[in-house]
C-alpha cells in the first residue's frame, strides 16, 4: 500500500492535460472522487492510469450518503472497493453528511442532525462500510448553516462518531473556520480537541465572505489569510500532516493553484525545521 505525505491537489478536468507538464513535482499526491472515475475508460481513463503511475491517489467520495435515511448502496460500495484496489489507494474518505433520501440523490451535502441517536446511526453505517470495504475510512467534518433539532455541539457529535465507528478523520480546516464564524465558536479550541491519531489528512479550500458573520464554503476562491493562519496553527498542533488543496468552482489555471500548494509546502517546512534541529 502506498503512503501519502506532503501536499496534494484535487484532480479536476480543467487542468487534467496541463498536469502532465509538472510531473513529478511540485505536488506529492492527487485526490479524485471515485464516483467520477469508476468504469471510466477512453482518454480520461488512460490519463488517470498515467497519473497513478507518478502520484499516490487518494479517493474522496461524494454520494455514499453516510447519514441518509435510505439503505446504503452496496453496489456502489463494491465498485468503490474495486476502484481502491485497482489504483492502490491508501486513503478513502467520505463526507460526514447525507446527500440522498429514500427517493434518490439530492445533489447536495446536507448536515446530519447533531443528536446522540444520529451519531450512533451514522457510526453504525460507517462501521458497515468499513467491514464491506475491509479497510478503515476517514470522514470529513463538513460546513453547515443550520442545525435543527440540535442536542449536542458539532465537536461532540464529531468525536462521538469517530469513537463509536472507530474510523479516521479527514480534517477540513476551512470548514472549521467557516463554521466557527457562522456559529460563533473558537476554531483553535475546536482543533485542540481533535485527537491527532484520528487525522488521516487535511483539506484546505477557499470560501465566500457574504457578511461579517456569514461565510459560504464555496471552494471557488483563493484561500483567505485567516484560513492560512489556522492551517499554520494546525501544523503547530499536529505536525505537517498531508494536506490537499481543494478547488471545485471557478477553477483557475494550474499555475495559480500551484502557487497555493507552494504556500502549503512552506508552512509544512516551517514546522519541520525545529524537528530537524532536534534530530541533529
Amino acid at each position: 500500500m502506498q503512503t501519502v505525505e506532503g501536499t496534494g491537489l484535487g484532480l479536476r478536468r480543467e487542468f487534467i492535460d496541463d498536469l502532465k507538464n509538472v510531473i513529478p513535482h511540485p505536488i506529492d499526491f492527487l485526490e479524485v472522487a471515485p464516483e467520477n472515475w469508476i468504469h471510466v475508460g477512453g482518454r480520461r481513463g488512460k490519463k488517470l492510469i498515467q497519473y497513478a503511475e507518478h502520484y499516490p491517489i487518494v479517493a474522496h467520495g461524494l454520494s455514499l450518503s453516510l447519514g441518509g435515511p435510505a439503505p446504503l448502496d452496496e453496489e456502489l460500495i463494491d465498485n468503490i472497493k474495486a476502484f481502491l484496489k485497482q489504483y492502490n489507494v491508501p486513503i478513502y474518505s467520505e463526507h460526514l453528511s447525507y446527500c440522498s433520501d429514500t427517493k434518490g440523490q439530492l445533489y447536495d451535502l446536507l448536515p446530519i442532525p447533531f443528536t446522540h441517536d444520529a451519531a450512533s446511526y451514522v457510526a453504525g453505517r460507517i462501521k458497515y462500510v468499513q467491514q464491506r470495504l475491509e479497510r478503515r475510512i476517514a470522514v470529513e467534518n463538513v460546513s453547515y448553516y443550520a442545525a435543527p433539532g440540535q442536542e449536542i455541539g458539532e465537536l461532540e457529535f464529531l468525536l462521538t462518531v469517530l469513537a463509536e465507528a472507530d474510523c479516521d478523520l479527514l480534517l477540513d480546516v476551512n470548514n472549521v473556520y467557516v463554521n466557527s464564524i457562522n456559529h460563533g465558536y473558537d476554531a483553535k479550541a475546536f482543533l485542540r480537541s481533535i485527537p491527532k491519531k484520528r487525522i488521516s489528512y487535511i483539506h484546505v479550500a477557499g470560501h465566500k465572505q457574504v457578511s461579517d458573520n456569514l461565510i459560504i464554503d464555496s471552494h471557488g476562491a483563493d484561500i483567505s489569510d485567516p484560513v492560512w493562519e489556522l492551517l499554520d496553527y494546525t501544523y503547530k498542533l499536529f505536525g505537517p500532516i498531508p494536506t490537499l488543496l481543494e478547488r471545485d468552482n471557478d477553477v483557475p489555471p494550474l499555475t495559480t493553484l500551484l502557487q497555493e500548494t507552494k504556500i502549503i509546502q512552506q508552512l509544512q517546512a516551517k514546522v519541520m525545521e525545529p524537528l530537524c534541529m532536534l534530530s541533529t
